[in-house]
C-alpha cells in the first residue's frame, strides 16, 4: 500500500509536469503554425470602421469528425472571415490530409486563402485543460495571421448556424464590437463542490497519448483573490479581449490560467472568470453564447441532439447558432435548404456570390463585392434577439453577477 507522503509526491510530480507544460505552451504561443505557411488576404476584402465586421471561426472535431468540419465550414463560409480547422490528436494524419484536399478543392477558397488546417493538432482531454489550451492555440494562430477580423467563434463538429453569414454580419454592424457574448454567472451552485474544488491533471498537456484526467484526492478551497465564474464553453469573443488573454499584459490571465489547470472542465470557467475579473473588459459582456440547445431536465453533461422534429423552434428562437447533431442528420439538409440555400459541398450563397444558381453550377465560383451583404428574413429574428440583449446590457444588471 502506498503511504500518504508517496502519494502526495506523486500528485506533486503531477501536478509540476502539468504546470510546466503549460509554461511552455504560453511561452510558445507566437510560434504556432498551421498546415498553410501562406496566410494571405485578398485585396478586395475591405475591414474596419465603415465596412462590415468580419469573424475568425475556430472550428474543432476529434477522429472521424473530418467530413462533419468540412461540411460546417462551408455553412458558414465568406471570404471576409478567417477559419481554422482543427481535428483532436486522436484523429489521424490522412483525416487532416483529406481535410486540407478537401479545402483546396473550393475554388473560392483556394482564391482568397481564408482557410487554414491545423497541421500539428492539439491533444483534447474534454474535461481537462487541454481543451482550453487548444481553443487559446488556435486564438493565437488567428490573430497572428490575420489582423482584421473582429470577433473570435468557436464551433465543434456538432454545431451547425441558423443564419447566413450576411444575416450575421449585417445584424453584428451595429453591435459595438469590443462587445463580448458570453454565458457567465457567479452562481456555481453544485459546481463549486463538483467541478472547482476538486484538483484534477489533464495527461494530454504532457502525454503523447490521450488519457483519462487524474484526480486528487484532497480539494481545495474555492480562491478569494479573484471570482470564479462559469458557464457556457461556446463563446464569441471580441478581438481586443483575446489579444488580452494570448498576449498577456497583465498577470490576470496567466494567473486564471494556472489556476483553470487544476480545474475540471476549464473552458466552462477560463474566460469567464478572466473577462468578469478585468476592470478593462467586465462591462464588455454580453449574457449569452447565441447558441439554441435543449437541455434534459436535470441537465446533463451535454444538451439533447437535435432532429427535424425541433427544426421550427429552432428558426424561431433567434439564436445564430445551435448544438447538437448528429452526423449529417437529415436536419442539416433542411437548415442547407430552407434557410443557407446550400448545395451540398457548396460554400452557403451571399450577396458576393454572382454565378447562376443550378445543379450542375455552384453560384459562388463567380464572385463580386464581397464587401456587400444582402441580409434575409433570419437577419429579423437574430436581430431582435441582439437589441433585448443590448437593452439588458444598457442597465447592467446581466453583468458579471
Amino acid at each position: 500500500m502506498i503511504g500518504m507522503g508517496a502519494e502526495r509526491k506523486w500528485l506533486f510530480a503531477l501536478f509540476f509536469a502539468a504546470f510546466v507544460s503549460l509554461l511552455l505552451f504560453i511561452s510558445s504561443i507566437s510560434g504556432f503554425s498551421a498546415s498553410r505557411a501562406a496566410f494571405s488576404s485578398s485585396p478586395s476584402v475591405r475591414r474596419g470602421p465603415g465596412y462590415p465586421p468580419a469573424f475568425a471561426y475556430f472550428i474543432s472535431g476529434g477522429g472521424g469528425d473530418g467530413e462533419s468540419v468540412f461540411r460546417l465550414m462551408l455553412a458558414v463560409y465568406h471570404p471576409r472571415n478567417r477559419y481554422l480547422l482543427h481535428i483532436g490528436a486522436e484523429g489521424k494524419d490522412e483525416e487532416r490530409r483529406k481535410l486540407a484536399g478537401l479545402v483546396r478543392s473550393v475554388a473560392v477558397i483556394r482564391a482568397f486563402g481564408n482557410v487554414d488546417v491545423v497541421g500539428k493538432p492539439d491533444a483534447m482531454t474534454y474535461m481537462g485543460s487541454s481543451n482550453i489550451a487548444s481553443v487559446l492555440h488556435g486564438a493565437a494562430i488567428l490573430l497572428k495571421a490575420d489582423g482584421g477580423w473582429d470577433w473570435f467563434v468557436t464551433l465543434s463538429a456538432l454545431d451547425y448556424p441558423l443564419l447566413t453569414q450576411d444575416d450575421l454580419s449585417h445584424v453584428f454592424s451595429s453591435v459595438p464590437r469590443d462587445l463580448n457574448f458570453i454565458d457567465h454567472t457567479s452562481d456555481l451552485g453544485w459546481k463549486e463542490g463538483q467541478r472547482i474544488q476538486p484538483i484534477v491533471v489533464d495527461p494530454g498537456l504532457y502525454l503523447a497519448r490521450r488519457a483519462q484526467i487524474f484526480h486528487a484526492t484532497e480539494k481545495r478551497p474555492t480562491p478569494d483573490a479573484f471570482r470564479v465564474f462559469t458557464g457556457s464553453q461556446w463563446v464569441i469573443l471580441s478581438r481586443r479581449f483575446l489579444e488580452f488573454c494570448v498576449l498577456g499584459w497583465d498577470n490576470l490571465p496567466r494567473t486564471l490560467l494556472m489556476y483553470s489547470n487544476n480545474v475540471i472542465l476549464p473552458q466552462e470557467v477560463y474566460f469567464h472568470s478572466v473577462i468578469c475579473n478585468a476592470l478593462e473588459f467586465k462591462n464588455t459582456t454580453v449574457n449569452s453564447d447565441l447558441r439554441y440547445m435543449i437541455w434534459d431536465n436535470p441537465p446533463k453533461m451535454d444538451p439533447l441532439f437535435l432532429n427535424t422534429s425541433d427544426y421550427n423552434q429552432m428558426v424561431q428562437s433567434g439564436a445564430a447558432f445551435a448544438r447538437q447533431f448528429y452526423k449529417d442528420n437529415p436536419v442539416l439538409d433542411m437548415i442547407d435548404e430552407k434557410i443557407l440555400k446550400r448545395g451540398r459541398n457548396r460554400a452557403a450563397p451571399g450577396a458576393w456570390c454572382t454565378g447562376r444558381k443550378s445543379w450542375w453550377m455552384d453560384p459562388c465560383s463567380q464572385w463580386g463585392d464581397v464587401n456587400v451583404l444582402k441580409a434575409g428574413p433570419e437577419a429579423k429574428k437574430f436581430h431582435e434577439s441582439i437589441t433585448s440583449l443590448l437593452d439588458d446590457l444598457n442597465t447592467q444588471s446581466n453583468q458579471c453577477k
